[in-house]
């Protein structure tokens, strides 16, 4: 982190097939399973901030969304059995399809969840990245209800989702693991920190308004948007956290502008 450089969030280089999505990727799913291998047995039984999820179940999720990204067979048939369970879940395909995954991995003990998360990693990535040119321009729209938050986007490039929010959401979820167990887990600058400075891209694309942000930690940094808007100083992890809709804002996050910041803060991101 360093907060003594702004940034100009308009010269920042995105994650993508491109650039570093494949490195960001594996570290993701590195640190993942190094967490995971400090875990108690009693950990694994610990409720997470995800609703019906304790952490063996959020982990079988993660294994069945690395199958899918490693096959396209696999993918389509988790998003079919969705489309067909979405009535289930508020009608929400994607939340109908991850229960699928937790489910067909709940057999699994914590070992062998561990085994077959760095089993899956590279293929997973392997196959995200190597989707089709032609493909990754398709928009994929986003159901609304189930665990979606408000203030979301209503559709995402297939290029966005295979680069981008899939190593989102081995990131947060790692987070979510670490706060669900309280064990220790210290952001990477080199990881956590480039997925958080690509999220505050997005993050300022959406919105289009002029933005001071400041986040703290080891995956923070100064970042500025035009001249005047909101300010914002929070905590890089809280501030993503936010974003993702499991969090809101507290009082002492945002600015002069309050209104300003909080209806900033209110603009989401899939992950």
């Amino acid at each position: 982190m360093d907060l003594d450089t702004e940034r100009s969030i308009d010269q920042l280089t995105r994650i993508s097939r491109g650039t570093d999505a494949r490195e960001v990727a594996l570290g993701a799913y590195a640190r993942l399973a190094d967490l995971l291998e400090r875990l108690e047995p009693q950990h694994w039984e610990a409720p997470t901030e995800c609703p019906g999820w304790d952490v063996a179940a959020m982990v079988g999720h993660l294994i069945g969304a690395g199958e899918a990204g490693a096959s396209l067979r696999e993918s389509l048939r988790q998003q079919w059995h969705g489309k067909r369970q979405a009535a289930r879940f508020g009608g929400n395909s994607l939340d109908a399809a991850n229960d699928l995954q937790v489910r067909e991995q709940a057999a699994l003990t914590p070992t062998e969840r561990i085994a077959a998360l760095r089993q899956v990693a590279p293929r997973a990535v392997a196959g995200r990245l190597g989707l089709p040119r032609p493909l990754r321009r398709v928009a994929v729209p986003l159901d609304a209800g189930g665990s979606t938050a408000t203030g979301m986007p209503s559709s995402l490039r297939l290029g966005q989702l295979m680069d981008v929010v899939y190593t989102r959401d081995v990131w947060l979820h790692t987070i979510d693991i670490a706060r669900a167990t309280s064990v220790a887990h210290e952001p990477d600058p080199q990881v956590d920190g480039r997925i958080v400075e690509d999220v505050v891209v997005e993050w300022a694309r959406r919105h289009g308004e002029p933005v001071t942000l400041v986040l703290d930690g080891p995956a923070g940094g100064r970042f500025r948007r035009g001249s005047g808007g909101a300010d914002l100083h929070l905590d890089a992890i809280e501030f993503c956290r936010i974003l993702s809709g499991r969090a809101e804002p507290t009082d002492d996050v945002v600015g002069a502008d309050e209104a300003a910041a909080r209806r900033l803060l209110l603009v989401r991101l899939v992950f």
